[in-house]
């Protein structure tokens, strides 16, 4: 059975509803200087078409930045464990900002000062309406582990993991890719574990060094070869050594589910002996 594992993934529905809701406003804006665009051309005011294609781009340019924004800030609120994120949502409202003073001023033939107000007020809007950068780091006391040091070593494993997805697309043997399906699932599941307790990662350091990246190599080696010559027995021992990695994998997360389950009883007759006393 295919693992039901919920690794994070900011292509998933939920992050395309956040983005969604708000992310796509900005894009109204380009509605009417496509317009514009269109009218100037016709009526060959050549000066006004080149200032309006810029408009467009500043506002087009804008709407992109901020999706990133979104993006950034979505991924900091749904990760227990990060730094904060580059100030893009400020970039973006900076941005936002000289976009319609130029628009109002050169392209739209208003006053500076008018269009510099009307800068100005787009600048607060956009902050009203989607909030500041998150400014703290999210790097809680984990004891004698470095907070930097996890948030490193879960992001390359990640991002093996993630290398072997890509690479999955290759393969069309549908058993094979079926269990690799089912081992990446297993690893997001150890890695999202791992970040929930970063204490963790003392006993699954060996799983992350060794089988993420032994399964990174061994998909790579398989796809660097034309599927076509790989003849059926190198397939099965790759099957089979699937399975010994997925068995390995459930073997690690019933053993950081039992270490949880060791430190919440540990927490418990601390706090025992607390009420004792």
């Amino acid at each position: 059975m295919v693992s039901k594992a919920k690794r994070y993934d900011p292509t998933k529905k939920e992050l395309k509803r956040f983005r969604l809701e708000k992310g796509q406003f900005l894009y109204i804006f380009l509605a009417p200087l496509f317009l514009s665009i269109i009218l100037a051309l016709i009526k060959q005011k050549f000066s006004f078409f080149i200032f309006d294609i810029i408009s467009f781009a500043l506002f087009f340019a804008t709407a992109k930045l901020n999706g990133m924004a979104l993006k950034s800030e979505y991924e900091y609120n749904t990760t227990t464990l990060t730094k904060a994120p580059k100030p893009l949502k400020s970039l973006t409202a900076i941005l936002l900002g000289v976009s319609t003073l130029f628009t109002a001023w050169l392209a739209g033939g208003q006053d500076f000062f008018v269009s510099l107000a009307l800068g100005l007020v787009s600048v607060g809007g956009y902050f009203l309406f989607y909030g500041f950068d998150p400014q703290e780091d999210k790097l809680e006391n984990i004891g004698d582990i470095s907070a930097e040091f996890v948030i490193e070593t879960l992001a390359t494993a990640r991002g093996k993991l993630a290398e072997v997805e890509n690479e999955m697309k290759k393969i069309k043997e549908p058993t094979l890719h079926k269990k690799l399906r089912i081992a990446t699932d297993k690893g997001y599941e150890i890695l999202n574990n791992i970040e929930a307790d970063p204490k963790d990662l003392r006993v699954a350091r060996k799983f992350i060094i060794v089988y993420i990246d032994g399964i990174k190599k061994v998909t790579l080696s398989y796809t660097a070869i034309d599927e076509k010559d790989i003849d059926n027995e190198t397939k099965e021992r790759l099957s089979q050594l699937l399975s010994d990695v997925e068995r390995r994998f459930d073997k690690e997360l019933v053993r950081l589910k039992e270490n949880d389950k060791f430190d919440l009883d540990v927490q418990i007759d601390v706090l025992q002996e607390q009420i004792k006393n």
